[in-house]
């Protein structure tokens, strides 16, 4: 009787085992965006997916490009978004 009790409690941390090591293994999968310092100079993206990581970091200014303005967006009532081309430009091929 003794015996069968103790297979009982072998069996009851096996089971402990493999159910935890299941949540990380699905865990470590997870797609997720780590914000570190939000609003400040030094602050830094990292984005982990595909068990890749990319790290986007500010320069401690403003949002500046070498871009130009081409058009507008409107999002309407049903979701659907329409964009507009600046006036007077052609949108080029």
């Amino acid at each position: 009787m003794l015996s069968a009790v103790n297979l009982v409690d072998v069996f009851l941390v096996l089971v402990v085992a493999l159910l935890t090591a299941v949540a990380l293994q699905q865990q470590s999968h997870a797609d997720e965006t780590v914000i570190r310092n939000p609003g400040q100079p030094g602050m830094e993206i990292i984005v982990r997916k595909d068990g890749q990581e990319i790290k986007y970091r500010g320069n401690g200014g403003n949002a500046e490009g070498q871009g130009e303005r081409a058009g507008v967006a409107y999002k309407m009532k049903d979701g659907s978004i329409i964009y507009v081309p600046e006036a007077g430009e052609a949108p080029k091929p």
